[in-house]
């Protein structure tokens, strides 16, 4: 693929992420003109006075949820690519190490607890990263000797039972008429109850994490030839592998604990960058933070227009996931034949 290719693909994408996230705005149970919308866009820039007319009210509630999908579809998309690449596995997601397990377990005893936002936030923080902490330990530390990328991936299993065992103890003991509906709901993955006040810690904590893998793109690279070939082209594979976990899990925890569970997004993405720019990964991380960021935010629109009440987003990825990953799966099973 020639470098002018690239840069128009990559230019559609971001002039295709940019029209959705404008027309994002428009979707909605209140219907806004394209006019009141540039209009209240350009008084929350300062760049006319704001008004207090509905269109400014209708993007003040909409704005939150807009912003929070680009960031949580970037970040869980950049995720899976690079344990994709490090796992050399193209069925990985995410979730493989027990983040999500770990997160959902925290948010249930954070809503038992009646915590407020912020610290429902934090300990699904907490949850995610802890899990992670524990495959890692238990994977890479207490399993030296052997196959270190089988052993933390046996050790995500482990980790992401224990949890979903926990998470699930945590559902019976809960309220039926009160607590539990609240855990259930979160479960399923939705990005309504996202405020403004809510966004700048998570986006500063997914760029953190989305930075060094970028950085680490052409190191990144070398890790899908294997273990051995990447030591000897001078690669401290330990080192990598730890930053790419650490950065990864950061994202994931950190997207979780904005908008619950979404699953297949991390899983479906990079395979849909690498159609469009390739498998190298100084391309195919931006590509998929664009196109992660993309979908989300596409998904969220229909999920919120397409019936009468809104649809959990968790839900709506996975219906149209399933089917993309069930391809992958026969393909993969092709190629081995």
């Amino acid at each position: 693929m020639t470098g002018a290719a690239l840069r128009i693909r990559f230019a559609l994408l971001v002039g295709l992420l940019a029209a959705v996230f404008l027309c994002s705005f428009l979707i909605g149970r209140y219907d806004l003109s394209v006019g009141d919308m540039l209009y209240a866009l350009a008084g929350q820039m300062g760049i006319v006075p704001v008004t207090h007319s509905p269109a400014s009210t209708v993007l003040a509630l909409r704005m939150p949820r807009i912003v929070g999908a680009v960031l949580v579809g970037a970040a869980l998309s950049v995720s899976g690519a690079a344990y994709q690449f490090m796992f050399r596995n193209p069925m990985v997601s995410p979730g493989i190490l027990g983040v999500s397990a770990g997160a959902g377990f925290g948010a249930a005893i954070a809503i038992l607890w009646n915590a407020p936002v912020w610290l429902l936030q934090g300990v699904t923080f907490a949850g995610g990263m802890c899990a992670v902490a524990v495959t890692y330990i238990v994977g890479v530390k207490l399993c030296r000797g052997g196959d270190t990328t089988l052993s933390i991936i046996l050790a995500g299993i482990i980790v992401s039972t224990l949890f979903t065992s926990l998470l699930s103890m945590t559902k019976y003991l809960a309220d039926p008429y009160d607590k539990l509906p609240v855990i259930v709901y979160w479960l399923m993955g939705s990005l309504a109850a996202i405020r403004p006040e809510d966004l700048p810690l998570p986006a500063v904590l997914i760029a953190g994490g989305m930075l060094p893998l970028v950085l680490l793109r052409r190191r990144i690279n070398l890790l899908s030839f294997g273990d051995e070939t990447a030591q000897t082209l001078g690669i401290d594979v330990e080192r990598v592998r730890f930053i790419v976990i650490l950065c990864a899990t950061l994202m994931t925890a950190t997207a979780v604990s904005l908008s619950g569970i979404i699953g297949m997004v991390g899983l479906v993405v990079p395979h849909l960058a690498r159609f469009l720019v390739g498998a190298d990964a100084r391309r195919l991380l931006p590509a998929s933070a664009l196109l992660g960021a993309l979908l989300l935010l596409l998904a969220d629109d229909f999920s919120r227009s397409l019936w009468t009440m809104e649809l959990p987003i968790g839900i709506l990825t996975s219906l149209v996931g399933v089917p993309f990953f069930l391809y992958l799966l026969i393909r993969h099973h092709r190629r081995l034949r």
